[in-house]
């Protein structure tokens, strides 16, 4: 294969962690190359990537125990780290995408990746002049979607009900609560910073919000939700879900988006109020918004013409070089993110 094939490729590989919060030292940067040839009868999409999100459960795909996590196999020392973005088809054997197209899904921490399976992990985006190609990492792609799929397919809203979003500033959250807001909830989000709880209030609409850090979580429940809660929007899990089961209201509804706080323990912690489930006919389910794919193109309209008419405000931080992905995303379980955090790894 000649050398005008290849081109060279700076990855960022999964050294050998095992368990608990990852540290930068966990990952490590190596420069190969990357041929540019089409295998023979595959539908490879060769892709440049330019925007990796820093996503939180990709930390439980690094477990050595870990399963693979629907369309997401579990990351092995060696390999290089996976994860959704966005990114440029450099060259491609899948007939519905062409060199130039700009696609959003499962893509890699390096400069190019190759896709095998572009048809169940790549989606195409229709370009618009009015919001940034970047905000399909976030806002308008998995992130976005994952809000609005939960929101409006698990929680069933009605008008003035009273709505909790955990982890209220982070890239679904701050979206959920705004989605709340629109539909004349009562919305109260938590956060781990007062600098955050007050873009809750001030910026993104909030009714209310609190540090869970400060004080006891069973008190700030009880203060914050004097008539109880009718929705609540996990993001985080463990012992935070646990206390709010007590909160509920008859006929809650509670959908499980991310379990942050227990993806690096080496033994998950134990819910122990489940009986609240039968008590207050409580319905409890988890999502992935792969699931509902085909809500896709309704939702990314209806978020376009949002934005449009700043009516929905999208919060994030941006991080240069792909060689600063691993202490971005390590930085995610320390809180250092204000709602998404993304890595721009080239300007298209």
């Amino acid at each position: 294969m000649g050398e005008k094939n290849l081109l060279p490729n700076k990855q960022i590989i999964l050294k050998n962690y095992v368990q608990g919060c990852p540290k930068e030292s966990d990952f490590e940067l190596k420069t190969t190359t990357v041929s540019t040839e089409i295998p023979r009868g595959s539908k490879g999409v060769l892709l440049k990537n330019l925007y990796l999100s820093c996503d939180p459960y990709i930390c439980h795909l690094m477990r050595h125990d870990s399963q693979s996590l629907y369309i997401l196999s579990a990351i092995v020392p060696g390999s290089v780290v996976r994860g959704p973005g966005v990114a440029k088809v450099i060259k491609s054997g899948y007939g519905k995408l062409k060199e130039g197209d700009y696609v959003w899904g499962v893509t890699a921490w390096e400069d190019f990746s190759w896709n095998f399976y572009p048809e169940k992990l790549l989606v195409k985006i229709q370009i618009t002049q009015d919001v940034p190609l970047s905000y399909y990492a976030g806002i308008l792609g998995m992130s976005g979607h994952a809000a609005y799929v939960g929101w409006n397919e698990i929680c069933c809203p009605k008008q003035g009900e009273i709505v909790y979003v955990s982890s209220g500033a982070g890239g679904v959250g701050h979206l959920v609560g705004q989605f709340a807001k629109m539909m004349g909830c009562y919305v109260v989000g938590s956060a781990s910073t007062n600098e955050k709880v007050d873009l809750l209030k001030t910026k993104l609409g909030f009714d209310d919000a609190f540090n869970y850090k400060e004080g006891d979580l069973r008190s700030k429940l009880n203060k914050y939700f004097p008539k109880g809660i009718d929705i609540y929007f996990d993001n985080v899990g463990g012992k935070m879900l646990d206390e709010v089961l007590l909160k509920m209201n008859i006929n809650g509804r509670i959908a499980v988006s991310g379990m942050i706080s227990q993806y690096n323990l080496k033994k998950p912690q134990g819910i122990h109020n489940m009986f609240s489930l039968i008590e207050k006919r409580l319905s409890l389910r988890g999502f992935m918004g792969p699931d509902y794919i085909n809500t896709y193109p309704q939702y990314v309209e209806w978020a376009v013409k949002k934005l449009q008419e700043k009516k929905l405000v999208y919060v994030g931080d941006v991080i240069p070089g792909l060689e600063n992905v691993a202490s971005a995303f390590v930085g995610v379980y320390h809180g250092h993110n204000i709602g998404k955090r993304i890595v721009v790894v080239a300007e298209d």
